[in-house]
């Protein structure tokens, strides 16, 4: 084993649990902040308020957590995946996992397009439509756990 793979080796307990921690605050932003566009979408379309109040938690949501939680998800995954004897390139599942963090990586974007678009006034999605895409992370949760702990094939 080299240098690197030697330092990876003895650091990935640590690595794990981090990237853990930081899935596990990736997903509550990304399941979170779809309803609080609910809310906005629903309760606060005049100016006001609560429409004041819901653009606040919906920055403070994105910028303190979810954008924070994915670059370090990507960062210790990544750090894990070249990390020897971690990955069985052979196995299937590691690439259908790869896929579905791709997926949510991509759900991520879609979220800070809608929060842009609330924070400019200028939403055109009902509070419905944010409901049925607040379910897509949890979907795409589940078959990445099934993948990583079940490994089908």
């Amino acid at each position: 084993m080299t240098a690197i793979g030697d330092f990876l080796g003895g650091i990935y307990l640590w690595v794990k649990a981090f990237h853990i921690v930081a899935v596990i605050s990736w997903m509550a932003g990304m399941l979170y902040l779809p309803r609080l566009f609910v809310y906005h979408a629903e309760r606060a379309a005049v100016p006001g308020e609560l429409r004041d109040t819901l653009k606040v938690m919906q920055r403070k949501l994105l910028k303190g957590i979810v954008n924070p939680a994915g670059i370090a998800v990507w960062i210790l995954g990544l750090t894990l995946v070249f990390t020897p004897g971690v990955v069985d390139w052979s196995a299937p599942w590691v690439y259908v996992k790869a896929a579905l963090v791709v997926a949510l990586t991509v759900y991520h974007h879609m979220l800070v397009r809608w929060w842009r678009a609330f924070a400019e006034d200028r939403n055109v999605h009902s509070g419905r439509f944010y409901r049925i895409w607040n379910e897509v992370p949890a979907v795409i949760m589940i078959a990445i756990v099934i993948m990583v702990i079940v490994r089908p094939f």
